[in-house]
This record gives C-alpha cells, structure tokens and sequence, in this order.
C-alpha cells in the first residue's frame, strides 16, 4: 500500500499556496495544523516549473510547518501529486469569511443595573 499523499491548499500574505505533503495533522500548538513531509517533483528533468522552484526553495528544507488553522482553504487526500504552486489571491476583502477568533465561547458579564 502507498503512503498517503495529502493536497494543502492555504493562503499565506496574499498569496495561495498549493502544496503536497506525506503528513498533515492537528497540531499541539493551538490552532495550527502541522505539515510534514514536502513533496516536490523530480529534479532530474530538462523542464523545471518556476512556481515549484519557488516552493521548493521555501519548503525544501523545512523540516515540520505550522499553518494557522483559519488560513487552510482545503486538505484533500489524492492518488497522485500534481503541480504544486503559489498564485495571487485575486479575490476582495469581503469575499474571504474568517472562523471565528475564539474557539471557546466568553459568556459577557451581566447588567448591574
């Protein structure tokens, strides 16, 4: 049986990275998910994609990520691995609905009137 290959889709200053991993599970730090393992493509090639490069300079030596749980659009488990990249969001402000901050209901203090 194959290990499984996970597609992380986050969005990160702007930007929205696609990115492939052997790991990916809830971390102990509090709202993050953590993401092991990068997969890159083969560096044997005569055609080398530029927007992987700029992955692969990013993450090839990273060892374990930290990705802010509200910044993860999507997490798919997949056969086969495709072209990791980075685009520009070109989505507006209002388009983007964030989780809420708290994971934890804060019950408001009561009238003392």
């Amino acid at each position: 049986m194959a290990e499984p290959l996970f597609k992380i889709i986050f969005v990160n200053q702007s930007r929205v990275y696609e990115v492939y991993a052997r790991q990916v599970q809830q971390s102990s730090l509090f709202g993050f998910i953590e993401i092991e393992e990068f997969v890159f493509g083969d560096n044997s090639t005569l055609v080398i994609d530029p927007g992987e490069e700029r992955l692969r300079d990013e993450f090839g030596v990273v060892k374990r990520s930290y990705i802010p749980m509200h910044a993860v659009v999507r997490i798919d488990e997949v056969e086969k691995r495709g072209t990791a990249k980075i685009v520009a969001f070109e989505g507006k402000a209002e388009d983007v609905y964030r989780f809420p901050a708290s994971a934890t209901h804060t019950p408001k203090p009561a009238n003392k009137d």
